[in-house]
């Protein structure tokens, strides 16, 4: 008979102790790429939460309207060969002088905040440039404020003051055509903060005026005109300006 040869069983072991080791290597392998991908979430995680969240932004509604109805019927009406030549709103600016300041150190504080509740914007303190001793002014003694507003808050402002500030004053007929610089820029004086909703009447300390400045890119006061009269400037009319003047 003849004996039979015991099989190499000794490589079963190995193979499987291979696999092992290889599972072995493997397994730290995958255990790093966790880690790696549990960083780079980690850190795109960290990432979006540094930006900004994009948010669908409304534009004002007189920005709109200026684009879609007001510049197409300036060109027309100035034949303009570019839409470039089209004038528009660059820039307003709010100016107050307080000349109480230098006595009334607490006039400062009040102008800030009703402007900047009128404006949405924290306006800036304007100091005086010489000195002057006949007025008892120092050289960069604060004597008023300023807010220059732009973009979207121009608009709203602009808006805000057509529709809603002009018309609560008393007796108001409109505001004159003739306020103009001769380069198209405007020139308005409010006499009361308190036309504006977001004054409270109850908490000032003082009836306060101030100047508002509306520049535009008109090469005329004819086409400044137009412009601002239909963003509904409320001018006066012409025939009854005609009648106070005969």
């Amino acid at each position: 008979m003849q004996e039979v040869q015991p099989t190499d069983r000794i490589e079963e072991p190995e193979e499987s102790a291979e696999s092992s080791e290889g599972e072995t290597q493997e397994a730290p392998a995958t255990g790093q790429r966790g880690k790696r991908s549990n960083a780079e979430d980690t850190t795109s995680g960290q990432a979006a939460k540094g930006r900004r969240p994009v948010t669908s932004k409304e534009r004002p509604r007189l920005l709109l309207r200026y684009r879609d109805e007001l510049k197409p019927q300036m060109m027309e009406e100035f034949s303009y060969a570019n839409v470039m030549e089209t004038p528009q709103i660059q820039k307003v600016v709010i100016n107050v002088g307080l000349g109480e300041a230098l006595t009334n150190a607490r006039a400062m504080e009040a102008a800030l905040n009703d402007i900047g509740m009128i404006t949405g914007q924290h306006p800036v303190t304007t100091k005086a440039r010489r000195s002057v001793a006949s007025f008892k002014l120092r050289e960069g003694q604060p004597i008023g404020v300023m807010a220059t507003l732009r973009g979207d808050r121009m608009y709203i402002f602009l808006d805000k003051l057509f529709n809603t500030a002009l018309p609560r004053i008393r007796d108001f007929r409109g505001v004159s055509r003739s306020a103009f610089d001769g380069r198209g820029n405007y020139s308005l004086g409010i006499r009361e903060q308190i036309v504006f909703p977001e004054i409270d009447y109850n908490k000032i300390d003082k009836l306060r005026g101030f100047q508002v400045n509306i520049i535009t890119s008109a090469k005329t006061d004819q086409e400044a005109t137009r412009l601002l009269e239909l963003m509904g400037m409320p001018f006066t009319r012409i025939q009854e300006r005609e009648a106070v003047n005969a």
